[in-house]
């Protein structure tokens, strides 16, 4: 009886762990959508084109479950006040990405300029 308790316990500790693997590959899978989306909106600052400035930003992006970003939060600035303001109001211009697998959901983008 023990070992049969503890074989259904196994079997189903692995289908868990199954059905859990696709959830995460998803999970990445939508960053990277929200990724792309946010890079296909971005514009480099004419000021800070003028001015030489470079560098990357990391920005902590809020996600509703509809997909409808609710906010942004600076994470790691550049260095030039222009690129972060830019980069916390690049995905609010976006205004909304596909909806996230798991409901509301936070990641963290970061976003580079770089002249060339």
């Amino acid at each position: 009886m023990f070992t049969k308790s503890l074989r259904t316990a196994v079997l189903a500790l692995a289908a868990s762990a199954a059905v859990a693997t696709p959830a995460f590959a998803q999970s990445a899978d939508w960053q990277r959508q929200v990724a792309r989306v946010i890079a296909s909106k971005q514009t480099y600052p004419r000021t800070a084109q003028m001015r030489g400035e470079e560098g990357t930003v990391k920005v902590k992006i809020f996600v509703a479950a509809s997909g409808a970003i609710e906010r942004t939060e600076l994470v790691a600035p550049s260095g030039s006040s222009t690129l972060d303001r830019e980069a916390l109001a690049l995905p609010s211009r976006v205004g909304s990405v596909p909806p996230p697998p798991g409901g509301p959901a936070a990641l963290t983008v970061p976003i580079t300029w770089k002249l060339m």
